[in-house]
Formats: structure tokens, sequence, C-alpha cells
């Protein structure tokens, strides 16, 4: 009884504790953020709203967006079009099982999205993250060789630099040595990599570019089941652009070599490329596309993965006769309706002239980057902008000083890149350029 009291004073204690916390001393001491400490965490600044491609914070500043929310929001925050179908659809039902059940948004979502997507995919996954859609994808390609009576390829090949997501599979088909999941190489399935693409987006294709890769499908592509990689633009890798042309050679060897090539399109689909998908640079089609982050516009969390007739054919053969995958949110319906009215927004054709006008004025503001002596490197594609510094930046240095000069831009390793909100406007866009040009020049000279 005694003992029973003593624990109720000390939950009573705590519970008052932490309910007397402010947000940003109890989310510092209890909420762990992504890629941060739980022991010493990265300084968190806590949102109040967001419209346009600016974010206002509790503390009264207000912040031009230059992530779009980890690549995601390309129409901006609160979306008249985005808000008016999440209001219509939650006022009917937001979510019912997949399972056995269907329902417009799923069905208008995915005419729109093959109406979209690269000739000869025909079937939609849905799926409730980028991650889990590469997830269903290697799935997909694995399953797809075992029901044609090959079980031996049962292997994936990729480019070294590339990134995929961090559930397991995905994690295993991320460059092994230079990427973030080092620790788990024991407990990752073992796959071949190829040396990444050195040729870079605008210059002459070098032949030495696509020769490992050749050899490494010669030697191997009895076990190999698909070839895996981001086209043209390599994200969290490392944040490089490649030559069209080492995508088109990866076609051809997938073809000659009987094995499935599948696109990660998450952060390069709807568009951040300058054109409407990474593989629309080279011309080819996949047999398998993984779409996510902007597919409804950065409002929830959805994603797809798109495959041809033949792969949805090949899966469902022999045992089991079926694909057994099925998360418990897929196909929401929620989501679904936003992202139908993402993908509307993105057919109306604004986002090609907003996507050149930010590679433009990019090319002639950010440019000047390269004058400092911390720079390696500035590249920009379509509405991504990178600069590469020698030395990894000192993120908790950084980040506030960006929020002070009035944006929000969250740097990693070496770089510090922005990949703004297609709505931006001129002037937020230089606000942008300036901040990372002035915060550098002050931070590292």
């Amino acid at each position: 009884m005694r003992q029973q009291r003593l624990v109720n004073q000390i939950n009573f204690l705590n519970f008052t504790i932490v309910h007397n916390l402010t947000n940003k001393e109890f989310d510092q001491q209890h909420i762990w953020h992504p890629y941060t400490s739980a022991i010493d965490p990265l300084p968190c600044f806590e949102v109040s709203g967001a419209s346009g491609a600016e974010i206002s914070l509790a503390s009264g500043e207000t912040l031009v967006d230059g992530m779009s929310s980890w690549w995601a929001a390309i129409h901006g925050y609160n979306h008249p079009a985005l808000n008016a179908a999440a209001h219509q659809q939650v006022d009917k039902f937001s979510h019912v099982m997949f399972g056995g059940l269907t329902h417009e948004p799923a069905v208008n979502l995915c005419r729109q999205l093959l109406s979209m997507a690269p000739a000869g995919l025909e079937r939609v996954f849905l799926a409730d993250s980028g991650s889990v859609s590469v997830e269903v994808a290697i799935k997909m390609a694995v399953q797809y060789w075992a029901c044609q009576g090959r079980p031996e390829k049962s292997r994936l090949i990729a480019p070294r630099n590339g990134y995929h997501g961090d559930t397991f599979a995905a994690m295993s088909v991320c460059d092994p040595v230079n990427g973030m999941h080092s620790l788990f190489t024991n407990s990752l399935t073992k796959h071949v990599f190829a040396p990444a693409p050195q040729t870079r987006f605008g210059q002459a294709f070098s032949e030495d570019d696509i020769l490992p890769l050749e050899e490494l499908f010669a030697r191997h592509h009895e076990e190999l089941a698909a070839l895996i990689l981001e086209p043209v633009v390599q994200g969290a890798g490392g944040m490089r652009f490649y030559h069209p042309e080492y995508l088109r050679r990866c076609r051809q060897l997938c073809d000659t070599y009987d094995v499935l090539l599948i696109c990660d399109e998450i952060a390069t689909g709807f568009g951040r490329t300058g054109k409407l998908f990474g593989c629309d640079h080279a011309e080819i089609s996949p047999d398998i596309m993984c779409v996510g982050k902007a597919l409804t516009g950065g409002y929830m969390t959805l994603a797809a993965t798109l495959c041809t007739e033949d792969v949805a054919r090949g899966v469902c053969e022999g045992n089991p006769g079926v694909f057994m995958h099925g998360p418990t949110f897929m196909g929401n319906p929620l989501a679904c309706a936003v992202a139908g009215a993402s993908l509307s927004l993105i057919n109306q054709g604004d986002w090609q002239v907003q996507v050149q006008g930010i590679e433009t004025q990019l090319k002639a503001e950010l440019s000047r980057c390269n004058e400092l002596a911390c720079v390696q490197d500035v590249r920009i594609l379509g509405a991504i902008g990178v600069v590469e510094t020698k030395h990894p930046v000192d993120m908790k240095r950084l980040q506030p000083l960006f929020v002070k000069n009035g944006v929000w831009i969250r740097p990693f390793g070496k770089l510090v890149y922005i990949m703004p909100p297609y709505v931006i406007s001129s002037e937020h866009l230089s606000r942008l350029s300036d901040a990372i040009y002035h915060c550098l020049s002050h931070t590292y000279g």
C-alpha cells in the first residue's frame, strides 16, 4: 500500500513536471526529431502557420521556405485548391480499408497518374510513403522473377551515391559506404553496386562512364532482379546531377540482360528537374517507378509504385498468386483526394514556366557562391540549387543564422541546397540565394 502511494506520488510529480514545460522544453526533452541526437539535439523552431512560400514561427519571424518541406510542398502552403479537396473529402469519409473496397478519390488519382507517367506503366500500387514504395518495388521485382521460375534472380544493382529511403530494403540499395546506413551493414541484404555516374548533366557524355556498369551486368545478370536508380538527380546521396545518356544506357542494359529497371522518382517526379519526370530527360520508360513527396503537394503522406502490365501479371503467376503487401492506410481517401487536386494543378502546366524561371534566376544569382573560398562547387538543375562546400557545414551554427536572415534552409553534410516551392516569387528566391552567400561568407569566409 505504501509502495503504491509512493509510485502514485512519483507519477503525479512526473505529470506535473511534464505539463509545466514550455513547448520548446518539452520538444527538446521528449520528442526525437529526424537525423538528430536524443542526447544533444539540434535546435528546433516552432511553426505557427504557413502560406505560399513562407513559414511563420511562433516566435514571430517569417521565413522564406527553401526546402518545400523536404521537396514535397511544390504548390506552396495553404493552397486553396488543396485545402478545398481536403475539406470536401473529410466531410464524406477520411479513411476506409483498401482491401476489398475502393473509392472515387483513389480511382481518379490513379487515372491521373497513369495519364502522366512514362509510356508503358499501367498498374498503380498505392503506399504510405516513399520508402514503402521502394520496398514495394523491390518486392515486386524479386517476386516477378520467382514466379517466372528464376528465383536465383533476387539481387539488385544500384549506382553508388544513391539514396532510396530509411527502411530496410530501401537502405540495402543506398550507397553502402558514403550513405547514412553503414551501421546496419551486417543486417542488410547484400546487393551489387556500380561506380556512380561521373559525366555531369550538360557535359559531353563519356563512354567510360557506362563501362563499369556493363561489366557488372555481364558478370552478375543471372542473379540480378532489377537495377534501381534515381533518374538524372541523385538526391540525399549527394545532390549529384548526371548525364541522361547514362540513364538511356541503363535501359538498354536491362533489356539486353533481362533485368527490370526501377526508377525512383520520389524526389525527381512532378517537375522538379525541369521535366515532368526525371526519366523524360532520357526519353525512357522504366518497368517499375516510385513516386511520393510532391504527390500530395506536401499535404500528407502518400506514395505509389507504378509498373508495367507485364510486371503486374508476372508477379501474380504461380504461387502465391497475389502480391503479399497491404499497408493499413493504403489508398487513404483523404490523401488521394488531395493528391488528385495536386496533380490537377500540375496538369494546368504552370509548373513548366515556374521551374524554368527558378532555374534561370538561380543560375544568375546562386553562382556567385563560387567566389567563396569554402565552396567546392555550385550546380543548378530545374528548381534545384546546390552549393557544395569543401568541408561539412556546422548545422548547429548555420541553421540559426539562416533563420536570423529570414530563410528556412536545411543543409546536410557538405551540401547547402534549396528546392523551393514552384510558386515562389522572384523576390523570395533572391532572398534565399543572398542568404546562402552571406551566411557562408560570414561563417566560413
